[in-house]
């Protein structure tokens, strides 16, 4: 029984301290947490100088930038379609900003932008090749279907119901490739602003 005792009484200390703990870094999670605010507010395309709060933030000016480089990293991904680059555009501006003290910034930036442009361009080439495959077989298809019914039949290579599957793959692949390319990128960033 002792021995209970003795370890609740450790587990009880255990928590005193961690919350202790918690009291004292709960200021570092608030500049996180401002700095990431401050982030999509900027994406939100409010007008924000991130050199000016990163300076009037005094002591919490790490945690700050922490949560702002975060922030914009997090948005720096692969696009759907040319579009919704532009949020990946406006991030990679921020982070050029903030990071204006390191030359190796902007070649970094430049060639994310090409790695995200070259992916929106492979993925369509992609996409037109699946199609080009698939409308072969849709031919056979509507010729097939034409004999049966007697009425000429127009098919969408979308519509064969490999088409989806085999479409998914190779996203599934292309991204991964794109994908790794970006992240490597955006580690060396986060490591070169928040050093």
């Amino acid at each position: 029984m002792a021995e209970i005792r003795s370890t609740m009484e450790m587990v009880l200390e255990r928590a005193a301290k961690m919350s202790e703990g918690a009291t004292e870094s709960g200021s570092g999670e608030d500049a996180v947490k401002k700095g990431m605010k401050l982030a999509a507010r900027y994406l939100g395309n409010e007008d924000i100088d991130f050199l000016r709060e990163l300076e009037s933030a005094g002591k919490s000016k790490g945690e700050m930038l922490r949560g702002i480089v975060t922030s914009l990293l997090r948005n720096i991904v692969l696009p759907r379609e040319k579009e919704n680059q532009a949020v990946a555009e406006k991030a990679m501006q921020g982070l050029i900003t903030i990071g204006s003290s390191s030359p190796d910034l902007i070649s970094i930036f430049s060639e994310m932008k090409n790695i995200l442009d070259r992916y929106l361009e492979h993925k369509e080439q992609l996409r037109r090749q699946l199609e080009d495959n698939f409308r072969q077989q849709m031919g056979m298809m509507e010729d097939n279907l034409t004999q049966q019914t007697g009425m000429a039949i127009k098919l969408e290579p979308s519509q064969h119901p490999k088409f989806a599957e085999e479409w998914q793959r190779l996203k599934t692949e292309l991204n991964d490739q794109y994908g790794q390319a970006i992240d490597q990128h955006k580690n060396y960033i986060k490591q070169i602003l928040t050093a």
